[in-house]
């Protein structure tokens, strides 16, 4: 009876399991990158107003991270190395960061709309993101 753990997918999996964990460790860093980076860039505190329980904010922060996660999630799959992660990574971030700047001119006042709780503001804001989310894993996965 041969080896069950020589199989060759055994093996395999062996070989490419740390490998897809790298993967996925560094695209997770620049995904929780990404959403401080937002954090601080925004004018209005989310946390704060997601734990006072501004519904908007919530949603508005639920778009955020949605947004990134799927063109990164496109990018890791792509990739072939950390540094093709990285590469397609970080701008993904960067334009997802403007769609907010673009809301905001679009709605005139975007952030005092999501402290006040405005949620047609805050559906605006998350659709956008994801609609942009699309587009660009779309352009990286080729």
């Amino acid at each position: 009876m041969p080896n069950a753990l020589a199989s060759p997918e055994i093996l395999a999996f062996a070989a490419g399991f740390p490998l897809a964990l790298l993967h996925a460790a560094t695209t997770l860093a620049i995904l929780v990158a990404g959403a401080g980076l937002y954090l601080v860039l925004t004018p209005h505190r989310e946390i704060a107003l997601i734990r006072e329980g501004n519904a908007a904010a919530a949603l508005s922060f639920a778009g955020v991270l949605v947004g990134l996660a799927l063109p990164l999630a496109a990018a890791m799959t792509a990739s072939a190395s950390l540094l093709e992660i990285i590469m397609w990574g970080a701008p993904t971030v960067v334009v997802q960061l403007l769609v907010f700047r673009i809301v905001d001119l679009m709605l005139h006042g975007l952030p005092g709309r999501i402290r006040e709780g405005e949620i047609s503001a805050a559906v605006l804001l998350a659709g956008a993101k994801l609609a942009s989310a699309i587009v660009l894993a779309a352009a990286v996965a080729g």
